[in-house]
């Protein structure tokens, strides 16, 4: 299972995951940001799910960020980036609208009220986006993500995303978000309960 840590080393941790260990490290500087992808990348991946993207002027609060700072927020269908936001940051958020049933996206606005198993699946996913995002790929997003501080009962993001992330897969598989063509899991780019 997954354990999120805070998404920034100064806020608390999210109800319905461990605190991560007090001598975890997070190089906050190692990731890449939103505003170093290729322009119009991340509208890209986002506009074909359907959904929308807006940035946020430097130095503004993020509408719908469930942790503040530079982190991503979420408001209904609509992904909310600055361009310091980190691009995994970005991806998770956006992961969560689409994991989203449609009556909880309708009413999101900051936290995504998803239970362990969909919280997974939505780290899952968010690596597999990772592969779509022009500027980014699956091997970085693990390394930014290593790099932020989650913590998984395997140990690395990679090791997880390997070897223990079946129960996301079949979450996601079940709700026709990923397909398994020859080269392994991929998007199928639907957002829950759209075909």
């Amino acid at each position: 299972m997954a354990q999120c840590p805070p998404m920034s080393a100064s806020h608390s941790t999210k109800p319905g995951f461990t605190a991560p260990p007090e001598d975890l490290v997070v190089d906050e500087a190692a990731v890449l940001r939103a505003g170093e992808l290729p322009r119009g990348a991340l509208e890209a991946l986002v506009e074909r799910f359907g959904l929308n993207l807006v940035w946020v002027n430097g130095g503004e609060p993020i509408p719908g960020s469930f942790w503040g700072d530079d982190e991503a927020g979420l408001i209904g269908e609509t992904l909310y980036v600055r361009p310091d936001t980190a691009a995994h940051s970005a991806l998770h958020e956006f992961a969560h609208l689409v994991c989203m049933d449609a009556g909880r996206r309708a009413a999101a606005q900051a936290d995504a009220g998803s239970d362990d198993i969909e919280e997974e699946a939505v780290c899952y996913l968010q690596i597999l986006m990772a592969d779509h995002l022009d500027g980014f790929d699956r091997e970085r997003a693990l390394a930014d993500i290593q790099a932020w501080g989650y913590v998984f009962r395997v140990g690395a993001p990679t090791d997880w995303f390997r070897e223990d992330a079946d129960r996301a897969i079949d979450w996601l598989a079940r709700h026709d978000l990923i397909h398994f063509p020859e080269t392994g899991p991929t998007p199928t780019f639907r957002i829950r309960g759209h075909s």
